[in-house]
């Protein structure tokens, strides 16, 4: 199986990433990672830290001549702005001190006073650094490497914007693996364009109020191959490995698959696919795809879709958060950290990491094999099995 930690603070020298499980054999570069974590930094609403946070990434281990050993990858993810003055090195440095300006007004809706409560710190900053979004850029690092893996299956993880703010995209209309550039190239990432232009408007509107916007991402899953996850225990349904891992994302508070809550309020008659025979394919299809993919905690071989829904940030361009100052206990506003009006086109891109690392390691699980080779072998001996 796959396997993966994170390591680093917002604003230390640099984030950390080890995989561990992957097959040998399989291509990778630093350019390709790169180019997935550019897309991370995409999205009308981003602030000016996206200038400022750049990802310098260096492969430090598991790779040999552009392809991977079998040993754990280990990736540096070095953080430019740590190098830019002497600010963060005073502020974040591993030496014994003490900092000159500690944080004190806790933010609501961060992990900052829950936090400190729960480790005994005194300073917000020994929270909010490691609680940060920045943390996802080292998973998009090793969901760049699973997409890669996938791909030797013939999957593809793409995903769009379908709600920001109270600006809907039109239901049904999914872009396919050849639509990714065109919905990275939508300001929202969105792939309806009329909707894309009213989220745009939602951002303006809720910059000039200092405000900020949550949204909806949805995450789709093409090829993915029947039998992934197990019905047998709790902890191999993929459902529920998919429901942890998005739920893990910053920011993320609702996690759904296929139909999810809207299924909910539906008759059984017809909330469910019917399964009909293809015979010129040759095999089982649902006529509809209700269940996003997922039957029991097992793939079905349909389209995998799964939405997560991210609230508003909570650190704000025109603080005006109520909160209590933790030092003297006076009523006070909330600090403020550089932020943005709207993570959600970019978080898109972080949920894809986390529902590709997910379908990784589950491939992983099924089909087995300490090479691509005997990784890619294994997955069409089981399919050749299926009718």
């Amino acid at each position: 199986m796959l396997r993966f930690l994170t390591a680093g603070e917002s604003h230390g020298q640099a984030l950390v990433v080890i995989l561990e499980g992957l097959p040998a054999g399989l291509q990778i570069t630093v350019e390709e990672i790169q180019a997935e974590m550019a897309r991370r930094r995409l999205g009308y609403g981003r602030g000016p830290r996206q200038r400022f946070e750049e990802d310098e990434l260096t492969l430090i281990g598991g790779v040999r001549h552009g392809r991977t050993l079998g040993s754990p990858l280990a990736i540096e993810i070095r953080n430019s702005e740590w190098f830019r003055g002497d600010k963060w090195h005073e502020e974040m440095s591993p030496a014994p001190g003490l900092t000159k300006e500690p944080l004190t007004k806790v933010r609501p809706g961060h992990a900052d006073l829950a936090g400190m409560q729960k480790y005994g710190f005194t300073d917000a900053r020994d929270v909010l650094e490691r609680a940060s979004a920045r943390e996802t850029a080292a998973r998009v690092a090793a969901g760049a490497v699973a997409k890669k893996l996938l791909a030797e299956l013939g999957v593809a993880v793409i995903s769009h914007v379908v709600q920001l703010g109270s600006a809907r995209a039109a239901s049904g209309k999914r872009p396919g693996p050849a639509d990714l550039t065109a919905v990275d190239e939508s300001p929202v990432r969105c792939f309806d364009a009329v909707a894309a232009a009213a989220m745009i408007a939602e951002v303006k509107a809720a910059s000039a109020d200092g405000d900020s916007l949550g949204g909806v991402v949805e995450v789709l899953g093409h090829g993915v191959p029947v039998g992934l996850g197990s019905h047998v225990h709790w902890d191999r349904k993929i459902d529920s490995a998919l429901a942890g891992a998005v739920m893990s994302i910053q920011a993320v508070k609702g996690v759904e698959v296929g139909d999810g809550f809207e299924g909910a309020g539906q008759r059984g008659s017809v909330a469910h696919d019917a399964i009909v025979w293809d015979t010129k394919a040759g095999n089982y299809r649902r006529e509809t795809s209700h269940a996003g993919g997922i039957e029991g905690g097992i793939t079905n071989g349909e389209l995998l879709v799964v939405r997560a829904a991210l609230k508003p940030l909570s650190t704000l361009n025109r603080p005006t958060m109520k909160t209590v100052d933790v030092v003297t206990k006076e009523a006070t506003v909330s600090f403020k950290e550089r932020t943005d009006v709207t993570a959600v086109p970019a978080a898109g891109v972080v949920v894809e990491t986390m529902v590709a690392l997910v379908l990784a390691t589950e491939a992983q699980r099924k089909f087995g094999g300490d090479s691509v080779a005997e990784f890619v072998g294994n997955a069409l001996s089981f399919r050749a099995t299926l009718p």
